[in-house]
């Protein structure tokens, strides 16, 4: 299994549209094949910060995952308003 944590790193003016993003991106993958866990948090200490924790069976699951429309668009989305840092785990 894969576990991937991916920090967000955003202004207060773009908090709303990136979380909105990220709830969309939650909620589409945690329908699809290989997906174990997918879960985006806020951070109780630093308003700044989200971060998504995600679980795949799989390699093969996390690339379809990253080539899916959904996933394309939305982590567009919050490329374009956050620095964004991922964190792979195998286990």
């Amino acid at each position: 299994m894969l576990r991937l944590n991916c920090f967000i790193k955003v202004g207060a003016s773009n908090r709303g549209e990136v979380l909105e993003a990220a709830r969309r991106l939650t909620a589409a993958s945690l329908l699809q094949d290989g997906c174990i866990a997918y879960d985006v948090f806020e951070s109780a200490t630093r308003p700044e910060v989200l971060l998504i924790c995600e679980t795949w069976r799989d390699q093969v699951a996390l690339d379809a995952h990253s080539a899916s429309d959904v996933f394309v668009r939305e982590v567009g989305v919050m490329t374009s308003l956050a620095e964004m840092k991922l964190e792979t785990f195998e286990f």
